[in-house]
């Protein structure tokens, strides 16, 4: 059965793209930590990040390294925080999250009320800035 990811990556629900290539797909998380808060899901529909072969989990670490510049360029921070949980989808994906202090990637915090004009446009922004 397709996850929420994969019904994302396959263009069944709509998302606010950031970037995508081959082996993987970064969109916008639509309950955000903060605004430019990022998904990278591989293609590849994986429960477990650490049942990802080597090459793909260092291939998908370079691609979310791609994707976390371009925030980084579009979104006032101090850094792009990095944060696996992989409990509430059984599909592998890296949360990207601008922060300016540890507490700013605690997942227990208030989300981040963005109206859709807003996601598209810092969408549109970032995804402009990705250095393939």
């Amino acid at each position: 059965m397709d996850t929420i990811f994969t019904k994302i990556i396959k263009g069944e629900i709509p998302c606010y793209k950031i970037a995508e290539d081959d082996q993987f797909f970064a969109f916008l998380d639509i309950n955000p930590l903060a605004k430019g808060h990022t998904l990278v899901v591989p293609k590849l529909q994986n429960d477990y990040i650490f049942d990802l072969d080597d090459k793909m989990l260092a291939d998908m670490m370079v691609f979310a390294k791609k994707v976390a510049k371009a925030i980084e360029a579009n979104v006032k921070c101090m850094r792009i925080g990095v944060a696996v949980i992989g409990i509430e989808v059984p599909h592998t994906h890296i949360h990207l999250v601008p922060i300016n202090r540890v507490g700013d990637l605690n997942f227990a915090n208030p989300k981040c009320q963005l109206s859709p004009e807003e996601m598209a446009e810092i969408a549109d922004k970032i995804s402009k800035s990705v250095q393939y």
